[in-house]
């Protein structure tokens, strides 16, 4: 079956090396977050094409990846993808993981509950589950939704406010945009406690391009947030 990433694997990892800052701001946070790795079972759902993986040690991380062009990027990458498939499709080892992380994969679920429940049986006791995603609630997650809704980013209420090189649009049409609070309360539910954030891209998305920006605490105001929760 074609998954959604089939056919645009090249073009996303060139969306990110064209906008080269707004990558090196998302690779800031991605580090951050995941902290120091060294002997911990990682697993990374939907690791696409490998590329954040790719810039830091990553033997010990595993991934799921639905779409066969970006898992066989990821594997030349060094990724030990253990499933060819969707999380919902996966079987994962109960009380394997030390941390599992969506970096941007929860945007293309549309039941979150049910996946971070399958995740939270694979975490050991006190694992971390990591979500980074561009909110529904920011610049970006309004820009996305409207590029959704009207089938493209040449809509006149648009005009002058788009970055230069807009993420791929078939992409943006394909997603799912969550709430950072919409997920808390997800993550709440299932027990998970001991909660941090952190965010980056607090620019408007038309100059996110134009520095790299650093980490700051919180959610209320970044184009990529993190949350980190223990289980």
């Amino acid at each position: 079956m074609k998954q959604k990433f089939d056919g645009y694997a090249a073009q996303y990892d060139a969306w990110f090396m064209e906008n080269e800052n707004l990558f090196q701001s998302e690779l800031l946070l991605y580090k951050k977050v995941l902290g120091d790795i060294t002997g911990k079972r990682v697993l990374s759902v939907g690791c696409g094409s490998g590329l954040f993986e790719s810039m830091i040690e990553h033997d010990n991380i595993e991934g799921i990846e639905p779409s066969h062009d970006m898992s066989a990027i990821a594997e030349k990458r060094g990724i030990r993808v253990i499933a060819h498939g969707t999380i919902e499709e996966a079987t994962l080892e109960a009380d394997a993981y030390d941390i599992i992380y969506f970096n941007g994969s929860s945007s293309y679920i549309t039941e979150l509950s049910p996946v971070y429940e399958k995740c939270a049986k694979a975490l050991k006791q006190g694992g971390r589950i990591i979500l980074l995603d561009v909110p529904k609630e920011s610049a970006f997650g309004f820009m996305y939704l409207l590029a959704k809704e009207t089938g493209t980013f040449d809509h006149p209420s648009l005009q002058g406010v788009m970055p230069a090189v807009p993420y791929p649009l078939e992409l943006v049409t394909s997603g799912v945009w969550h709430s950072t609070e919409e997920k808390i309360d997800v993550l709440k539910a299932l027990g998970f406690h001991d909660f941090q954030f952190y965010q980056t891209l607090l620019q408007n998305p038309m100059y996110a391009s134009r520095t790299v920006e650093a980490v700051v605490e919180g959610y209320t105001s970044g184009g990529y947030v993190s949350i980190i929760a223990v289980k």
